[in-house]
């Protein structure tokens, strides 16, 4: 006799998402996620700092907070304050940031802190899925700006205020990545940055900059953080060391005025983050961070001219990108008539795994023919391997790239 399974689904509530999948393993080729490059992350030194700083101050394990209070482990947050103002520019105390479990974490702080069902929010037309998916669970309404080759475009963002303000709508915030942006890895110029805080200022707008990719920049220069420049103090700044070090630490940051930040903190009921991540990270990075990121990023480029060459290689002029100045994807726009949520599933099957474009845009048809290939995880093996046989599935599906177009390419190289 076999007993009945008890049945949940009456008890579920309504606007649950979709159940997960069970967990099947990466694609033989994986170009998805936010994964970085195994080779690069420090393990020895890692390694060392857990040793040093568990001999030394282990027995704080056992107090909540490792007694620095809840906003996180304060030589982590004394750590942020002088690299955020080495790199970024930002002047904060240790008082003004709160760390969080990843940057995920620091989205979903600031959207429970500000946004009710039926709200207004504006973010970049191309932007990170899971900003998107968040914001469109919460039942908010989103205004996708479109973007340029230098990230959001003020003309486009002063005409959707102006449109909004029209109708008596004052939008609860303008979502930017403004260094290297997720997906197209624009960096946004100190020129624009002012003109986004005067329409912030202008149309009483805060901004909410996320900049968990800054590090990952080619030649270690970026503009100063919009945090940074306003004088207004209408910015929320999160971070991560997710790209920095590894994603599977699960430590990012939120830099606030206290006025905000404290009703985020009143929200983080989860009573920390990860304690020795944070003990880990402070040990590491105070002696090492700064040499760490240059060789990082020297690896990712490497990645990065092995996919393009790759790209080039196997699909020829069918598939346009732009050289990015730094971070792990890369935006590729294939011929019109090629629909990547489809070639998604059948390069799956064939053991391929991309982020297809509409995922990652306000505009499904615009994104249509676009993808998002994540080149730090795999190998350069891997990666070349795995374009010939995206390639091969794109032109067994839809007829690109076509033979002739590449032989063309090899002959007039």
């Amino acid at each position: 006799m076999t007993a009945t399974q008890f049945d949940f689904a009456p008890l579920l509530p309504a606007g649950l998402p979709a159940p997960a999948a069970k967990w099947t393993g990466l694609a033989k080729y994986s170009f998805v996620g936010g994964n970085n490059d195994p080779d690069q992350v420090p393990v020895e030194g890692l390694i060392g700092a857990v040793n040093a700083v568990l001999r030394r101050e282990g027995q704080t394990l056992a107090t909540y907070g490792l007694a620095s209070g809840p906003q996180g482990y304060r030589p982590l947050r004394e750590f942020l304050t002088k690299k955020l103002k080495r790199d970024a520019g930002i002047d904060c105390t240790a008082d003004d940031i709160l760390i969080v479990s990843g940057s995920l974490q620091a989205l979903d702080l600031v959207n429970a802190t500000l946004l009710s069902r039926g709200d207004t929010v504006i973010i970049e037309q191309d932007t990170y899925q899971g900003a998107i998916n968040r914001l469109t669970r919460l039942g908010v309404n989103i205004v996708g700006i479109p973007l340029d080759d230098q990230g959001m475009r003020m003309d486009a963002l002063e005409k959707a205020l102006a449109g909004l303000k029209g109708k008596g709508i004052t939008p609860k915030y303008i979502y930017t990545i403004p260094t290297v942006q997720n997906p197209t890895a624009t960096i946004m110029p100190e020129s624009r940055r002012t003109e986004l805080l005067k329409l912030s200022q202008q149309y009483g707008v805060p901004i909410f900059e996320d900049d968990c990719y800054a590090d990952l920049v080619w030649d270690g220069k970026r503009p100063p953080a919009l945090y940074a420049m306003s004088k207004a103090g209408g910015v929320i700044h999160i971070g991560s060391f997710s790209k920095s070090i590894a994603p599977a630490l699960r430590v990012g940051f939120i830099v606030a005025p206290w006025a905000i930040l404290s009703r985020m903190l009143a929200l983080k009921t989860d009573a920390g983050s990860g304690a020795l991540e944070q003990m880990v990270l402070a040990e590491y990075c105070t002696p090492h961070f700064a040499e760490h990121v240059p060789k990082l990023t020297r690896g990712l480029r490497a990645k990065l001219d092995t996919l393009m060459e790759a790209l080039n290689e196997q699909f020829g002029t069918s598939a346009e990108f732009e050289d990015p100045k730094g971070g792990i994807f890369l935006w590729v726009k294939l011929p019109d008539h090629v629909d990547t949520l489809k070639l998604y599933q059948a390069a799956l099957a064939a053991g391929v795994a991309i982020n297809p474009g509409p995922e990652w845009s306000t505009d499904k048809a615009y994104a249509g023919s676009r993808l998002r290939l994540c080149f730090a995880s795999p190998s350069h093996e891997q990666i070349r391997e795995g374009v010939a046989l995206l390639a091969e599935v794109c032109r067994r599906e839809f007829g690109v790239p076509a033979r002739i177009a590449n032989v063309e390419k090899q002959v007039r190289a």
